[in-house]
């Protein structure tokens, strides 16, 4: 039984180094979004962070500012789901065959 143990805390040990590896290079992965017909674009990284938001000059008009508005939120959240699946895709790379099938941990 003691190298049972041994052998699924190595392995845990393992899982959380790979773990931690793959967190460090989210930051230099990045997703784009556009709406709009790609009047705005936003990109967020791995760590859901916005990098970016572009805004095509033609939209920018005074009397169109709650429009502009709008789709920059709808950018920034599309981008930062988008970089949220990303991330737990990467991560899910890491943990596959080393969780019990069933075993949901939230942010893996």
């Amino acid at each position: 039984m003691k190298g049972g143990m041994q052998a699924m805390f190595k392995q845990v040990q393992k899982m959380q180094e790979e773990m931690q590896r793959v967190q460090s290079e989210l930051v230099n992965i990045v997703v784009s979004e556009e709406v709009g017909g790609g009047m705005i674009k936003a990109t967020a990284n791995g760590n859901r962070e916005i990098i970016s938001v572009e805004i095509d000059p033609q939209v920018i008009k005074q009397d169109e500012k709650e429009i502009l508005e709008d789709l920059v939120v709808a950018a920034v959240n599309k981008a930062l789901s988008s970089a949220a699946k990303m991330a737990e895709e990467q991560m899910a790379k890491v943990t596959k065959g080393m969780l019990p099938p069933g075993l949901n941990i939230p942010g893996l």
